[in-house]
């Protein structure tokens, strides 16, 4: 009952000459036979066809008469034809002495026989693969660094056969400073700590020659967690790290030749411009050259036409710098509070006179836009440069279309990925649209899609510049035949509107001004304007003039270059006279420097080059600030400083 329990195991009899006597149920399910089916057959029909020709069913029996014992393994086949690995035990079986038969048992292996398999062509291949590489140099440590063995890759890139270097301790890869310094020790501790070391660094052949090595260093602990040793895998990276190398070198190139064009382009273009404008007064220089010699008489037409061509030139000059600022984010703004939608109607007169009588102006603004800070006058010129830019997209006339309204974006709704509460200002013609491989580049400086002597090409750079100063964005889309639309984002903000308090520019009576000018020519000039205002000005060159002439006189305004020789600039004679006299107006003028946007964060500042209204309303802002009380005052530049950023300290 046992043997026949048993169906994982084939256990069946055999008389002397192998026929089958018995038969279990284990049997019948390994074999496929039934027992009505077997018995009384040969035995050696469970063999293949090539053993049974080979006699190996005569040889079991042999060997188990012979030994008293045959054990094997090999293949078997079953009823249906089809093979199985089999463990065969095979006794034979004796009464009295006599030999009555053989007991067999079989197994069927097949599947621990095919996971053998398995394991030992892993382990073939795995040896195959680490014998066979030799762009990694792959071997084993034992836990103290020593070299236990050792690839053709590690042989072809340190140069050590394995009989050289196994057995001796792997800091010898490592040049003499990192041995020094304890480099091997602390990178196998890293190893052993954190279960991986990885790092990049100088290594050395054994000829001496230096390499850039890739490491990696891997703990081998056993299933008790013990540490049994450290797998190095090393790469030779030197031609990856040479060709980085020269990459960044050939970016650096690149980068710069682009800067050198970048800069060649801008140069070029104010050349352009200026040596226009330059002409334009040269020429006429030579129309008062001819006055002031009693050649022309005053009231020639001639005189009239060159002072207004002067005048022209002036101002396209002044506009084309503030427009390469603006551009590149440099330009000294004088932001306020505003109400776009309530300032508008005081743009339209501006706008209207230069957009012509060909092509429509309408205006469409929400009642109560949010309130932005910006610069009013760098606005008017944005609005004016794409109301510009639209008239001239409709040569043939249309309809120009300027929309303000308040906007809460996304970050997919602009390519900046600003989000928060802005106003947006649009600006929309029927024009003739741009060509969608022209339209990534219009803010570029001095690109400009118009004919020669149509734009200078900076405009729309200046609306890019503007509006990124301001804390906002500019998009642009254009359709080719259906128009275009530029699109100012301005942020709003929570600064209340204050209302405008008015001060007279003019000198108080017998009211002193002390300017502070180095350049001689700029200060005849400067001092005329004053003196047209009323004030009685006294001439000094530099700070410490400045400062001793304050301290013998009394002053009711101080109008101070920024920049100028000696070691206290403009900002910092300001900030002196400040701290003397919190009541003194003083007003700093300037081209361009980087101390101007800091002065004006706490004082008035004036662009040069600047007309007498600019400098009269500069005069009545710096009065009205120092005639604030001081409570006000320090509200005021404190606002000033959390606008452009600094510490309110």
């Amino acid at each position: 009952m046992l043997v026949d329990s048993l169906t994982d195991h084939a256990i069946y009899m055999l008389d002397p000459s192998g026929v089958i006597t018995h038969w279990n149920t284990g049997a019948e399910r390994l074999k496929g036979y039934s027992a009505a089916e077997i018995l009384g057959q040969h035995f050696s029909r469970f063999y293949t066809r090539e053993d049974r020709l080979a006699g190996a069913p005569v040889r079991v029996l042999d060997t188990a008469l012979r030994t008293g014992r045959y054990e094997a393994e090999g293949w078997r086949v079953r009823k249906d034809g089809s093979r199985f690995f089999a463990s065969v035990v095979v006794e034979p079986i004796r009464t009295d002495g006599r030999l009555v038969g053989f007991a067999k048992i079989t197994r069927d292996i097949t599947e621990r026989r095919a996971a053998q398999e398995a394991l030992r062509e892993s382990e073939r291949q795995f040896r195959l693969l680490v014998k066979g590489v030799t762009d990694y140099a792959l071997f084993m440590l034992d836990p103290n660094g020593i070299v236990t063995n050792w690839n053709a890759g590690a042989e072809a890139i340190k140069g050590y056969a394995a009989d050289e270097i196994v057995g001796h301790h792997f800091s010898r890869f490592y040049t003499e400073e990192e041995r020094a310094a304890g480099f091997p020790a602390r990178a196998l501790q890293r190893a052993a700590d954190e279960g991986r070391y990885e790092a990049e660094g100088w290594r050395v052949r054994k000829d001496g020659r230096p390499f850039w090595a890739h490491v990696v260093i891997d703990a081998i602990r056993d299933e008790d967690g013990a540490l049994v040793g450290f797998a190095k895998i090393t790469r030779d990276v030197t031609e990856r790290r040479e060709a980085q190398t020269a990459l960044q070198r050939a970016e650096a190139q690149r980068a710069r030749a682009q800067k050198m064009e970048a800069l060649g382009q801008l140069t070029g273009g104010v050349a352009h411009d200026f040596n226009n404008l330059l002409m334009i007064v040269g020429g006429h220089l030579k129309t008062l050259q001819a006055l002031a010699a009693g050649d022309l008489p005053p009231d020639d037409p001639k005189i009239v036409r060159a002072v207004e061509a002067i005048g022209i030139a002036t101002r396209r000059g002044g506009a084309l710098t503030r427009q390469l600022l603006t551009f590149s984010r440099r330009q000294t703004l004088n932001p306020v509070v505003i109400r776009i939608d309530e300032r508008l109607d005081d743009f339209r007169a501006m706008l209207e006179s230069s957009i012509g009588d060909a092509t429509t102006l309408a205006l469409q603004a929400v009642k109560a836009t949010w309130p932005v800070k910006v610069d009013i006058s760098e606005l008017e010129l944005a609005l004016l440069n794409l109301v510009v830019n639209a008239r001239d997209a409709t040569p043939a006339g249309g309809i120009v279309t300027i929309v303000c309204e308040n906007v809460v974006l996304a970050p997919a709704d602009t390519p900046d990925q600003i989000v928060g509460d802005f106003v947006a200002v649009s600006v929309a013609d029927t024009g003739t649209g741009i060509a969608p491989d022209v339209l990534p580049r219009v803010f570029d400086p001095f690109f400009t899609t118009k004919q020669a002597q149509q734009g200078t090409g900076l405009g729309l750079s200046q609306v890019h510049g503007f509006a990124h100063q301001s804390g906002g964005t500019v998009t642009i889309a254009s359709v080719l035949g259906a128009g275009t639309t530029v699109t100012l984002y301005l942020p709003r903000t929570e600064e209340r509107l204050r209302p405008a308090v008015e001060w007279s520019a003019a000198a108080p009576e017998g009211g002193a001004a002390l300017l502070v000018e180095d350049n001689p020519d700029v200060a005849e000039l400067s001092a005329a304007m004053l003196g047209e205002l009323g004030w009685r000005v006294e001439h000094v060159v530099d700070a410490r003039a400045a400062l001793a002439a304050v301290a013998e006189h009394r002053f009711a305004l101080v109008v101070s270059d920024v920049v100028m020789a000696g070691e206290m600039d403009g900002f910092a004679l300001a900030r002196t006279l400040r701290g003397q006299q919190p009541d003194l107006p003083v007003v700093l003028v300037t081209g361009y420097s980087e101390a101007a946007a800091r002065a004006h964060a706490e004082f008035t500042v004036v662009r040069k080059p600047f007309e007498l209204a600019t400098l009269a309303h500069a005069i009545e802002a710096a009065t009205a600030e120092a005639r604030a009380a001081p409570s006000n005052l320090v509200q005021l530049r404190a606002a000033r400083r959390r606008h452009h950023g600094e510490d309110e300290s």
